[in-house]
């Protein structure tokens, strides 16, 4: 069976990590094995929502990124900045300070990536009113149109096929400075994340063969720097700029839920936080959800202002972006500087490719082989006890017996069926200990008065 990849930004340090399986029980599509005392991240089944890092007690799973210092490896750096990111600071600061203050660390250009949300509008509501499955399901999310190949390939032609704003206000910022004559080996677009999917997502594109953004930068890692800034700088302090464009209050509200579905036609629904998506998807698939026309689907609580790379809290980050829209709503305060003929430039490219399902959740491509195997997982399951425990490295009884089926684990694995083996003569109990220190260590039974809850007697 061919193997086939996804990059992941979501990496675990096996220096930290000691197996603690939170991340294992709260993984939405089971991607997390315990070997070795150790997690292990299936890299055809994660989608890099973060869920397994939000939990982590030791942060032994952390995100790779880009050095911050590969911006200058450009004579023009572009930021493509994320709502979110303005939504991280209390309204007394600017949108204006925030981007002053992004260029005096280094970035000659700051661009909302909600700058082109118009045009993406547009071409959603075209597909809209054609004759196209339902319901749509938005692109914007790079976990869910992951978690869709990867759960729900029966779906992917719902997913509208047009580039999400990271990738058409890349594109289109590009295009505007290779018109004021720029050279192209001299730009650099870079991301400024809220997410590891993003990431995820610049070095693996779907439905594309290469991304438009040059690298990603830590959003955690830039609200700190620029928080620093705002915070020691003098009084003498006065903002460049006084309007600042590309920013209105769609674009400020895109990225939150709702952002989309407020602006499509039909019945809408906006659904967040993956495993919320995965119950509702699931009731998509079996037709018990009707009459539905768009769905807005989104991996983190609160959409992007609940990313797992965001520092402030997604509540009142919400509420910030809201009141920053609002005002702009009333004042009328805003400007694209979008021209018309840059609008049709932005209209041409945001085709995104097509969507292939990556169905890893099938035990083989060959339909009859995969069935057979299904019934040997269904009889696996006959034998073992179905309580989930977990103490087999696997997170459910079924996700063993689909990796026994797939040579990846033995019954020999499950805790209970060790005993009665050993009952029945059938196991040796070395054997067995062995067996268990494969999974979570050598040293795991051993006593340990210092892990969290044990009275430590070292003290």
């Amino acid at each position: 069976m061919r193997k086939q990849h996804f990059y992941h930004a979501l990496k675990v340090d096996e220096q930290l990590c000691f197996g603690c399986t939170h991340c294992m029980n709260v993984c939405p599509t089971d991607a997390i094995r315990i070997r070795d005392g150790i997690a292990s991240i299936h890299r055809n089944l994660c989608v890099d929502c973060g869920e397994c890092m939000k939990v982590c007690p030791v942060e032994a799973i952390f995100v790779e990124q880009d050095d911050f210092q590969n911006i200058f490896d450009y004579k023009y750096r572009v930021a493509v900045l994320p709502s979110v990111f303005i939504g991280q600071f209390s309204k007394q600061i600017s949108e204006g300070e925030i981007i002053d203050v992004l260029k005096g660390l280094g970035f000659t250009h700051v661009v909302p990536a909600e700058a082109t949300v118009d045009s993406l509008n547009e071409a959603m509501l075209e597909v809209h009113n054609a004759d196209h499955e339902k319901p749509l399901i938005s692109s914007f999310c790079p976990s869910i149109v992951r978690l869709i190949q990867v759960k729900f390939p029966g779906l992917v032609n719902n997913i509208i096929a047009t580039k999400p704003p990271i990738d058409s206000t890349a594109i289109y910022y590009r295009k505007l400075l290779l018109d004021e004559g720029k050279k192209a080996e001299d730009i650099g677009i870079f991301y400024v994340t809220p997410c590891a999917s993003k990431i995820a997502t610049v070095k693996d594109p779907v439905g594309e063969s290469t991304s438009f953004v040059d690298g990603v930068i830590n959003m955690d890692f830039l609200y700190n720097k620029v928080y620093h800034v705002l915070k020691t700088r003098g009084e003498e302090y006065t903002q460049k700029d006084e309007n600042v464009p590309y920013i209105s209050p769609k674009g400020l509200k895109w990225s939150l839920t709702d952002g989309e579905s407020d602006h499509m036609k039909g019945r809408c629904l906006a659904i967040d936080e993956i495993h919320n998506v995965i119950s509702f998807l699931e009731k998509v698939e079996n037709d018990e959800v009707i009459n539905v026309d768009f769905l807005e689907l989104r991996a983190c609580d609160q959409s992007c202002a609940g990313g797992v790379l965001l520092t402030e809290n997604r509540f009142l980050t919400v509420e910030r972006l809201k009141t920053r829209a609002e005002r702009l709503e009333k004042t009328k305060d805003y400007y694209t500087e979008i021209t018309p003929v840059h609008k049709e430039f932005i209209k041409d490219t945001l085709q995104l490719g097509k969507i292939e399902p990556r169905s890893v959740m099938s035990l083989d491509e060959d339909m009859g082989t995969a069935l057979k195997k299904m019934e040997r997982v269904r009889r696996i399951m006959c034998y073992l006890p179905g309580i989930d425990c977990g103490a087999c490295g696997a997170p459910n009884c079924e996700s063993l017996a689909r990796d026994i089926v797939m040579k990846d684990a033995h019954l020999s694995n499950c805790v209970f069926l060790q005993r009665m083996m050993e009952k029945t003569k059938k196991l040796d109990p070395m054997h067995s200990i062995r067996i268990i220190e494969k999974t979570w260590g050598k040293d795991r039974l051993d006593k340990d008065c210092k892990k969290k809850g044990a009275k430590n007697e070292s003290l």
